[in-house]
C-alpha cells in the first residue's frame, strides 16, 4: 500500500505551529526562533516530509540555492572556507552551486553569468581583481552578493576581508623579536592581492628593523613552490635565521626541503606560515602561523548573504575585517648565534 503523502499541514499540526512558521523554518528565513526551527526540521525529517521544490520556487521566487564562485577548489584553505559556508547553508536549508575559475578572469565572468536565474545570492572570492570593473559588469544585476577578499569594490558591495598587511607585519615583528635578522620571505602569486598585502607587510616591518636583511623569493601558494623556494635557499649559501612563507602550504613545502637536507627547524632556521590550515598543527615541528579562522570567514559571509536575501531593502556597501592572530608553535625559536648557519645537522 502506498504511503500517504505528507503535507506541510501535517508537519505544522505535529509541531504545533502554524503553516507559515513551518514554511519560514524550512526556507531558512531568519525570523524564526532557533528552538522552533530545530523542532520543525526534526518533525519534518521524522515524518519524511519532502517539500515540492518546484511549487515552493514558484510561490517564493526562490531557488533555496546559493552560488559560490572561487578562484580554486584545491587546498586546505578552500576546503575550510567551503566547510564554513556549507555549515551555515545547511542550517538554513539552502544548497550550494559551486564553480571555480583558476585565476582566469574570463572564466570567472562565465561562471558568474552561469549563475543567473539559478541562485538566490552569490558568494565570490576574487583576490585577482586587477580590473574591479570587470567583476562589477559580470555580477548579475539585482542579485544579492557578498565578496570575500575582493579589493576595489568596498564602496559598492558587502565585503569580508582578512587584514593580510597587519598579519604579515605581526609575524615579521615576532621573528625580529626572537632575535632573527636575516629573514627570507616566500611570496605568493604576483597577481594575487592577498599575496601583495602580505609582502607589503613583511617589507614594512623589515624596513623598520635595525640591521635587518630581507631575502625575497617568489612562490605560488602551493606546496611545490614552497619546496622549490626551500631548495633555492639551500643553494644560496648561508641560510637565513628564519623563513616566513606567505601561506602555510608553502611553509610546509619549505619545511620538507629543509628537513630533507638535514637542516634543523627551528634549531638552525625558524619557519613560519600564514592561515593556520588544520594540517599546520599536526606536522613536526608544528607550524608557527598567523591564524585566520577560515571556516568562520566562510560562515560569516554566508550568514551575511542570507540576511541580504531576506532583507534586500537593507542592503548596503559594508566592510567587515578579520584580523589574524599569531599562533606560536614549535617551528620557531629564539635566535641562537652559535647555530651552524648553512651547515646541515649531524645525522
Amino acid at each position: 500500500m502506498a504511503r500517504a503523502t505528507i503535507t506541510i499541514r501535517d508537519v505544522a499540526r505535529e509541531a504545533r505551529v502554524s503553516v507559515a512558521t513551518v514554511s519560514r523554518a524550512l526556507n531558512g528565513q531568519h525570523n524564526v526562533a532557533e528552538p522552533v526551527r530545530k523542532l520543525v526540521l526534526e518533525v519534518a525529517q521524522r515524518l519524511r516530509y519532502t517539500p515540492n521544490a518546484a511549487a515552493r520556487s514558484l510561490s517564493s521566487r526562490r531557488t533555496q540555492t546559493i552560488g559560490v564562485v572561487l578562484p580554486d577548489l584545491h587546498g586546505e584553505f578552500f576546503s575550510e572556507l567551503m566547510r564554513g559556508i556549507d555549515g551555515v547553508a545547511r542550517g538554513h536549508a539552502h544548497h550550494l552551486l559551486v564553480s571555480s575559475y583558476h585565476g582566469d578572469q574570463e572564466q570567472q565572468g562565465l561562471a558568474l553569468q552561469a549563475m543567473r536565474g539559478r541562485v538566490d545570492g552569490l558568494l565570490v572570492l576574487s583576490p585577482y581583481a586587477a580590473n574591479p570593473g570587470f567583476l562589477t559588469d559580470n555580477l548579475p544585476a539585482g542579485l544579492p552578493a557578498v565578496l570575500i577578499n575582493t579589493p576595489g569594490l568596498e564602496s559598492q558591495h558587502a565585503v569580508l576581508r582578512i587584514d593580510n598587511h597587519a598579519g604579515a607585519m605581526t609575524m615579521t615583528r615576532y621573528l625580529l623579536g626572537c632575535g632573527h635578522r636575516r629573514i627570507a620571505f616566500i611570496a605568493g602569486p604576483a597577481s594575487n592581492h592577498d599575496a601583495g598585502e602580505r609582502l607589503r607587510g613583511f617589507r614594512e616591518a623589515m624596513a623598520g628593523a635595525v640591521e635587518a636583511e630581507a631575502i625575497e623569493l617568489q612562490g605560488g601558494f602551493d606546496e611545490a613552490s614552497g619546496h622549490a623556494a626551500g631548495l633555492s635557499l639551500l643553494d644560496l649559501g648561508p641560510l637565513p635565521d628564519a623563513v616566513f612563507a606567505a601561506n602555510d602550504m608553502m611553509a610546509l613545502g619549505c619545511l620538507f626541503a629543509l628537513t630533507q637536507a638535514g637542516v634543523q627547524v627551528p634549531g638552525q632556521v625558524s619557519l613560519a606560515g600564514f592561515d593556520d590550515i588544520p594540517l599546520a598543527r599536526f606536522v613536526h615541528p608544528s607550524l608557527t602561523t598567523m591564524q585566520v579562522n577560515i571556516a568562520e570567514l566562510g560562515g560569516r559571509a554566508m550568514s551575511h548573504l542570507l540576511q541580504l536575501i531576506d532583507s534586500p531593502e537593507e542592503a548596503s556597501a559594508s566592510v567587515q575585517t578579520l584580523v589574524p592572530m599569531l599562533v606560536a608553535r614549535n617551528s620557531t625559536a629564539m635566535h641562537d648565534p652559535q647555530a651552524p648557519a648553512g651547515v646541515p645537522a649531524a645525522p
